[in-house]
């Protein structure tokens, strides 16, 4: 049997060690690299790579592809995302032409879900706060008082909003720990909150109980700005708020504002828009741990996209099931 020829469409800035020599290897055995060079735009150079093409492998920063990129591509039969979403990389001309898609957000989600519980620990245990203290006084004398404060991470209640595959995934890596974890999803019945062993909660109730709140649904049209003024006037004071999902789940005027009262805290990688602007309180405010989009797959860890990539254009060349298809019915719900 012939194998498929295969391309790569993506920013090489930024994929470096998404696949490494050893992977491109592995793959040169399943499949013929028509070029291992990405095309990081469907311009002259990828008019002939393209009309080759059986499987393409996208990555971040890749090209969007529509029907007039599938014009140029008659044999293309498998799209493989080495990245999370796919929303905004293809459309539904591209599901409507049997074209099989896949991605690699499993994979992502293994390292934003590490960050979350590290952001939960040390958000339970007062770490920057400590660590601010420390240094302004030299001396141990203020650290020491804060430590007979009600702060720690035994039997506090953390509330997970959304039981997506990075929400299930922090639920998952709670358990060996004594917290006490209160679920918000409207679509998570009775029974699958048994089987996840938390406490199903309406959102009001999960705010006003959770010192810790951590944010795991996808941005949808419902959801957002989910978390609003009044959703964080229910917040107990010295609560924390994480997230690592999506900015525009939270009104961030009105988060600022609540930040700057000093009620409570928040560890933020993702923000709306992408970048704050420059004169944005959230560089600043003591209470605020802001990162830049760092939860998901950065360096070393980005090979675990390239090695599920490669797991299913195996399973597609040796005629089986892929793990991870995206269907045309899915892109409505996906983050």
């Amino acid at each position: 049997m012939t194998p498929p020829a295969i391309a790569f469409a993506m920013q090489p800035d930024r994929t470096r060690h998404v696949f490494t020599p050893e992977l491109v290897a592995r793959l040169g055995r399943l499949a013929h690299i028509l070029d291992e060079r990405p095309m990081a735009e469907f311009d002259g150079r990828s008019e002939q790579l393209l009309a080759g093409t059986e499987i393409l492998v996208t990555g971040w920063g890749a090209p969007s592809i529509d029907a007039s990129v599938l014009h140029r591509a008659p044999r293309l039969r498998l799209i493989v995302h080495a990245a999370g979403t796919i929303k905004g990389l293809v459309d539904e001309s591209v599901f409507d032409a049997g074209i099989k898609v896949t991605h690699a957000a499993e994979a992502n989600s293994v390292p934003v879900a590490e960050f979350t519980l590290a952001a939960i620990i040390f958000a339970g245990k007062q770490v920057f706060r400590f660590r601010d203290i420390y240094a302004a006084d030299r001396s141990r004398k203020r650290s020491q008082i804060l430590q007979g404060e009600a702060i720690g991470n035994y039997r506090r209640t953390v509330g997970i909003v959304g039981a997506s595959r990075i929400g299930r995934r922090v639920i998952a890596l709670l358990r060996p720990f004594d917290y006490q974890v209160l679920l918000y999803d409207p679509l998570i019945g009775d029974a699958e909150a048994g089987v996840l062993k938390v406490e199903k909660a309406d959102l009001d109730t999960l705010m006003a109980r959770s010192d810790i709140v951590s944010l795991h649904a996808p941005l949808l049209p419902e959801t957002r700005h989910m978390i609003d003024r009044r959703q964080l006037a229910l917040m107990k004071d010295g609560a924390t708020l994480i997230n690592t999902a999506r900015g525009a789940l939270v009104d961030e005027a009105a988060l600022i504002e609540k930040l700057q009262s000093g009620a409570i805290d928040a560890v933020i990688d993702v923000t709306h828009p992408e970048i704050p602007a420059e004169n944005s309180p959230l560089y600043d405010l003591p209470n605020v741990f802001l990162t830049p989009h760092i939860a998901g797959a950065i360096g070393l860890e980005r090979a675990r996209l390239g090695e599920m990539a490669i797991e299913e254009i195996a399973r597609f060349v040796e005629g089986r099931p892929l793990l991870f298809e995206v269907r045309k019915q899915d892109l409505g719900r996906m983050a």
